[in-house]
């Protein structure tokens, strides 16, 4: 009498298990790869310079940045839709017994846009205007401020601790409303620090 031999399903268990396994791994894998690789035209705002100082008997502010548009917000730029850059920043100082004192703030906008018939850039400041070039002359401008005055030094106390609150954006509020609806991350472009102010250039400020 023959016997009949069943092959045992293990193997198989096993064989399905360890597919699935290499299946996960290579789907992890790929999902760290994405996220350490840039995107080709991340935007965004990278300081690097936020700097507090002395001069002329008042407290200035030193900031740099580098900007990186993404293809929406330069496309809607070359289609001839300005876009303004809202610069603040604001001197607290530190209250234990009730909120924080609100010493200065200091504030102001760039308005970016694109001139077609001369395929050149302008960057307006209050009622001031000025061409450039080429788009990263242009970002060049209004990406850095030196010198900018915050508070006079009678504004100022010793043994008093105080720290600066900087924020850079692109105000969307200023954008044609048609633009506004359903505004995606691409145009998310900002950035906030807060800093302590060192209490020597405090104290050289006041004198």
């Amino acid at each position: 009498m023959r016997r009949t031999t069943t092959a045992s399903p293990l193997p198989r268990t096993w064989a399905r298990c360890a597919a699935r396994v290499a299946s996960a791994i290579s789907c992890a894998w790929l999902a760290l790869a994405l996220l350490a690789t840039p995107a080709a035209h991340a935007q965004g705002v990278e300081l690097s310079t936020l700097e507090l100082r002395a001069l002329d008997g008042g407290l200035t502010l030193e900031f740099s940045a580098r900007l990186t548009l993404s293809p929406a917000i330069e496309d809607a730029l070359r289609r001839g839709v300005p876009m303004y850059f809202e610069v603040e920043a604001t001197l607290r100082r530190s209250r234990w017994w009730w909120r924080d004192e609100r010493v200065a703030r200091v504030a102001r906008t760039y308005r970016l846009s694109y001139q077609p018939l001369t395929s050149s850039w302008r960057v307006g400041l209050g009622a001031l205007g000025q061409g450039y070039a080429t788009l990263p002359d242009a970002l060049a401008v209004i990406s850095r401020v030196s010198g900018w005055r915050l508070a006079d030094g009678s504004q100022l106390e010793g043994d008093q601790r105080y720290y600066v609150e900087f924020t850079y954006r692109l105000d969307s509020s200023q954008l044609p409303q048609p633009l506004q609806i359903g505004l995606g991350s691409d145009w998310s472009l900002g950035i906030t620090r807060t800093v302590s102010v060192d209490p020597r250039v405090i104290d050289a400020a006041r004198h």
